[in-house]
C-alpha cells in the first residue's frame, strides 16, 4: 500500500485500536464558496472527525437528497470545478492532516480523464475516491490508475446488494467500503435501522480485512453511537451541510462553522461508544 490510501487505513485502525468507530464527514466543494468549503473541513476535523469526503459537486446528483442538492447547486452556480475540488483537498488535507476522499459520480470524472484525475488527485494529497455510480465490472481502467497512484478505491453498497456481488465488490475495492444503510437517497433520518447492520455483517463475511463504514441518514451522536457498536466508520453528510445552509439563508457564515465543528464534536462522543 502506498501514498495517502496508507493513511486512510492507519487511520481506520487506529480508531478501532481505540475500541472505538471513525467519525467520517461529508461536505461538498465549493460550498459555500470554495474558501468557505475549505474553512468547513477545517471546522469539522477541529471538531473531531477523523477522514473527510469532499463532495464533487453534480448536476444530476441521484443519491443525494435535497439538502445535498440545495448545496451542489449553489457550489455550480458559484462556478466550482475539478480544479476546485482539488484544491480543497490539497488545502484541506495540508491544513489537517486527515485523509481527505473525494465523492464524485463517474461522468465528470470520465470526462476529465482518469489518469489526469487520478495523478492530479494523488498529488493533491487525496486519499481515494468514493464512486457511487461505477459498476464495479466496469472499473477496471479506474482501479488501475488509483492503485499506481496509491488511492483507495471505495465502493458503495446496499441492503439489496446479494452476497455474491457484495463478494466481488469487497474483493475490488480499497480502504474501506460504504454501506448505505437502506435504500433511497441521502438525508437524515428517524432510525437508521436494522438493515444497516445485517449489511455490515454480511460484507464482513466476505472480507474480513477491508473495514465497513455506514453512511446514509446519521444525523445525531444517538444514531452515531447506535451505527458506531457494528462498524468500523459511521459517515455524516446531511447533517453538516444543513447547518452550513441554515447560517448561509440567515447571513452568518460564522456561525455556520461553529455548528459544524459544535455537531462533530457532539457525533466524535458518540463513536466512541462509552
Amino acid at each position: 500500500m502506498s501514498g495517502n490510501v496508507q493513511l486512510l487505513s492507519d487511520t481506520l485502525a487506529a480508531a478501532k485500536s481505540e475500541g472505538r468507530a471513525a467519525l467520517i464527514a461529508y461536505l461538498p466543494a465549493g460550498f459555500p464558496t470554495v474558501d468557505g468549503g475549505i474553512e468547513a473541513v477545517k471546522a469539522v476535523v477541529a471538531g473531531g472527525a477523523d477522514v473527510v469526503e469532499v463532495g464533487l459537486p453534480h448536476s444530476d446528483p441521484v443519491l443525494d437528497g435535497p439538502v445535498i442538492q440545495t448545496a451542489d447547486d449553489i457550489a455550480l452556480r458559484g462556478g466550482v470545478k475539478i480544479a476546485d475540488v482539488l484544491r480543497t483537498v490539497r488545502e484541506a488535507h495540508a491544513a489537517t492532516g486527515v485523509p481527505v476522499l473525494v465523492m464524485t459520480y463517474w461522468n465528470p470524472v470520465d470526462r476529465y480523464g482518469v489518469e489526469r484525475f487520478t495523478a492530479e488527485l494523488a498529488e493533491a494529497g487525496g486519499a481515494g475516491c468514493i464512486l457511487p455510480d461505477l459498476p464495479v465490472q466496469e472499473s477496471a481502467l479506474w482501479r488501475e490508475h488509483a492503485e499506481k497512484h496509491g488511492l483507495a478505491t471505495v465502493f458503495v453498497v446496499a441492503p439489496s446488494s446479494r452476497d455474491e456481488r457484495l463478494a466481488t465488490i469487497t474483493a475490488a475495492g480499497s480502504g474501506f467500503v460504504y454501506a448505505a444503510s437502506l435504500m433511497g437517497v441521502t438525508g437524515t433520518r428517524e432510525s437508521v435501522g436494522h438493515e444497516a447492520q445485517e449489511l455490515v455483517r454480511r460484507a464482513r463475511a466476505t472480507r474480513e480485512d477491508l473495514p465497513v463504514c455506514v453512511g446514509l441518514g446519521v444525523s445525531n451522536a444517538a444514531q452515531a453511537k447506535e451505527v458506531a457498536a457494528f462498524a468500523d466508520g459511521v459517515i455524516v453528510g446531511s447533517a453538516f451541510v444543513k447547518r452550513l445552509l441554515e447560517a448561509e439563508t440567515a447571513g452568518d457564515r460564522a456561525s455556520g462553522l461553529r455548528a459544524v465543528r459544535e455537531l462533530a464534536g457532539e457525533l466524535a462522543a458518540g463513536v466512541r461508544r462509552d
